[in-house]
């Protein structure tokens, strides 16, 4: 297989694996976290852990690894795809960085302490609406139907869909998550 549709291939093939991933994560994130709410509402957090037990140490889900790596590949392939086949769109090579940068900012929320469910939810969120956006940006606006003020929808129709289901899973998370 020569190297470029090789390329696309693996892109394709993390693209779809990251999307399956993404709700695992914030799934198991929230199995994780859903327990602790009779203890938080029925003590004060210690200021400081009993001698006899370790320190709290952050809570999240064991599939964050992959979720990231799956992210970093994805935008690894992007950039080099524009780099080599399309030097014209040189300007998603940002948008695939910030991308990286907020499933980062989620990952890291979980080990905040304090109410950090903001920066979880969409860092977590908005990464994973970029993996859902790129497809039909591309699919649609660069290459398909969608021409002048149509390709918004593109760009902005799953922005629009999910922003405010995300509030709405951020208002329902039991605890802060770095708590």
């Amino acid at each position: 297989m020569p190297a470029y549709p090789a390329l696309v291939t693996l892109h394709v093939t993390a693209g779809a694996l990251g999307r399956l991933l993404g709700p695992m994560v914030a799934w198991t994130d929230s199995r994780t976290h859903s327990g602790a709410t009779d203890l938080a509402a029925s003590s004060p957090p210690p200021t400081q852990p009993p001698p006899h037990r370790a320190p709290l140490r952050s809570r999240h889900s064991t599939l964050w690894p992959w979720y990231l790596t799956t992210v970093a590949a994805i935008c690894a392939t992007a950039t080099l795809m524009v780099l080599w086949h399309r030097p014209d769109l040189w300007w998603l090579i940002p948008v695939s960085a910030l991308t990286f940068a907020l499933a980062l900012l989620g990952r890291h929320a979980t080990a905040r302490p304090g109410p950090w469910t903001h920066a979880y939810v969409h860092g977590l969120g908005g990464s994973y609406i970029a993996l859902w956006t790129a497809p039909l940006v591309v699919s649609f606006a660069l290459h398909g139907p969608l021409y002048g003020l149509s390709e918004l929808i593109a760009w902005l129709g799953p922005t629009l869909l999910v922003l405010p289901l995300l509030e709405f899973w951020r208002r329902r998370l039991p605890i802060p998550i770095g708590v």
